[in-house]
């Protein structure tokens, strides 16, 4: 499987980020329209079929700190 450049992952959570803020504050069509393309997106990009496996995901190949989720390590 191709993966994403954390550069091109960083920006499309980012983006996603924003565009849920947005979508919250304002919840118009467009911005919602955008916020799916944006997930649609970062699922594609990280071989997931969830949002929000795709931000665990995008997160963890991230430069610097590792996210606090640990839901992708196998329980023991």
């Amino acid at each position: 499987m191709l993966l994403a450049h954390p550069a091109v992952l960083k920006d499309l959570v980012e983006q996603y980020e924003k565009l849920c803020a947005l979508h919250v504050e304002k919840g118009s069509p467009g911005v919602r329209q955008r916020m799916e393309d944006a997930a649609y997106t970062l699922c594609v990009s990280t071989g997931t079929r969830d949002v929000d496996a795709a931000l665990i995901a995008a997160r963890h190949r991230l430069p610097g700190d590792p996210p606090e989720d640990d839901s992708l390590v196998a329980a023991s």
